[in-house]
């Protein structure tokens, strides 16, 4: 099982403690995203909520799962979210890690939910919320085009969440090899 690489606490210092009432944090599969995102939300008090996006249909998806439980330490809150994601953010009472968009999408997709009804609830759960959001999506567009309508679908449809999101957020960063590179707001 691959293990994640944990970013130099320098990358991440002081920054969640800022004004950013909203980040976003973009990046491939690997490239440090998620931990990178733990570590602004941890940057407040505890106790901090996990929004779990994943559903596990299968051994692998289990074990991955397994994996961002483990490097998580105590004073975490998960609730597990596949589709109701914007009602999880509301009901949150401390700074909150939701965990991923694109899998979110996924389930949204899958299931053949509005997309734009979801989204824009999503949006207005966004300005609603009392505390701090971190969320973490995949950045998929970056590669080369799908060979199949579905496929061609979700890419388009993410790079559109993405986007909408990254104009709520203070904060837009883009993880690649690890290392951040902010798009948005300041370090």
């Amino acid at each position: 099982m691959l293990r994640s690489y944990a970013p130099p606490a320098s990358s991440v210092k002081g920054l969640a403690l800022q004004t950013h009432l909203l980040s976003l944090v973009l990046g491939g599969a690997r490239s440090g995203k998620s931990q990178y995102a733990e570590a602004l939300v941890t940057a407040w008090p505890p106790c901090w909520t996990y929004i779990a996006t994943a559903q596990a249909f299968d051994d692998e998806m289990r074990d991955r799962i397994a994996l961002h439980r483990e490097r998580r330490a105590q004073g975490w809150i998960t609730v597990e979210s596949p589709l109701e994601l914007p009602a999880a953010i509301v009901a949150s009472d401390g700074p909150v890690l939701v965990d991923c968009l694109t899998l979110w999408l996924t389930n949204l997709m899958l299931g053949e939910h509005d997309i734009e009804a979801a989204v824009t609830a999503l949006e207005t759960s966004l300005i609603a919320a009392r505390t701090p959001v971190v969320m973490v999506s995949n950045e998929v567009g970056l590669g080369i085009v799908p060979d199949n309508a579905l496929a061609r679908a979700f890419r388009d449809q993410a790079g559109l969440l993405n986007q909408r999101i990254a104009a709520h957020a203070q904060h837009v960063v883009f993880m690649a090899a690890g290392l951040p590179m902010i798009l948005k707001g300041s370090a």
